[in-house]
């Protein structure tokens, strides 16, 4: 009996113990630990407890880790940004401007070992190319967002707006450096102390 060429591609269910979720999870750990092009499917196979033949019976590739991960990663952040840019809002440029680098740190942290690899890869494949595109375009909404908030006079004019936005950027995606879930910080916590101590050093006088 012939098999369609979909099935073969499409991802089998786990066994028990091992559905899809866990299987990602532990994939993406290893890739941050080995580095994504470091890592065969031998050394998921291991980590995970199976034979290496074994290991297909769960995931169709390598590869298709790495795109599910990024996928995770750019799909949280890039919503942010979606509804920070949307038309409909009556909010001012600074205020979406604020509420999108507070909800990106939140998003970090829910997702901090899937927005590590994310920040982590380097163009080596057509995903990981594609994932360099798509986190171009959060930055230049962004970069976009801080021109808005300057043109309404909202922060400061002698900061490049482009310096700006990448010094935002910056702060946020440090936080994959040191940032640990199990410290005393919550990601709410920390999203405040960042557009703290980013905005009141960016507001205008408004006086």
């Amino acid at each position: 009996m012939s098999t369609d060429a979909s099935e073969k591609s499409a991802p089998r269910r786990g066994r028990p113990g091992h559905d899809q979720e866990t299987v990602m999870r532990r994939a993406i750990d290893v890739f941050n630990r080995r580095g994504y092009d470091g890592t065969s499917m031998e050394d998921l196979a291991r980590e995970l407890g199976f034979t290496k033949s074994a290991i297909y019976h769960h995931v169709p590739s390598k590869s298709h880790l790495l795109e599910a991960a990024l996928n995770e990663g750019l799909g949280a952040l890039g919503r942010v940004f979606d509804e920070a840019r949307a038309s409909d809002t009556e909010a001012s440029a600074y205020e979406r401007l604020r509420s999108a680098v507070t909800e990106s740190v939140v998003v970090l942290v829910d997702h901090l070992p899937a927005v590590t690899l994310l920040l982590r890869v380097r163009g080596n494949s057509a995903i990981e190319l594609d994932a360099l595109s798509r986190r171009r375009k959060i930055d230049a909404d962004l970069a976009a967002l801080v021109r808005d908030a300057v043109d309404e006079g909202a922060l400061r004019t002698d900061i490049d707006p482009d310096v700006i936005s990448r010094l935002l950027f910056g702060m946020v995606n440090s936080l994959i450096e040191w940032y640990k879930p199990e410290g005393p910080q919550d990601a709410h916590t920390v999203a405040r102390a960042v557009a703290t101590l980013a905005f009141d050093g960016l507001t205008a006088d408004r006086a």
